[in-house]
């Protein structure tokens, strides 16, 4: 049985949808914006797939216009 949620998107703030699986025991969260994705165990919380364009893991720098022409 899925439960389904109208939200907005973590990412760019549109509206987004959020499916709790109680089957597989997971937690989906995809926006059709900006094609965010999160998967997530639904008891531990822990991500299992997860993709956000525009957002960079925490310790990375985004490359410059310079370095990308080179």
């Amino acid at each position: 049985m899925n439960i389904r949620e109208d939200i907005y998107c973590p990412n760019c703030g549109e509206y987004a949808e959020k499916y709790n699986s109680l089957d597989t025991k997971t937690v989906r969260t995809s926006c059709s914006h900006c094609d965010y994705l999160l998967v997530q165990c639904s008891e531990t919380g822990k991500v299992i797939e997860a993709y956000a364009p525009g957002l960079l893991p925490s310790g990375c720098s985004q490359l410059s216009a310079s370095s990308i022409s080179r």
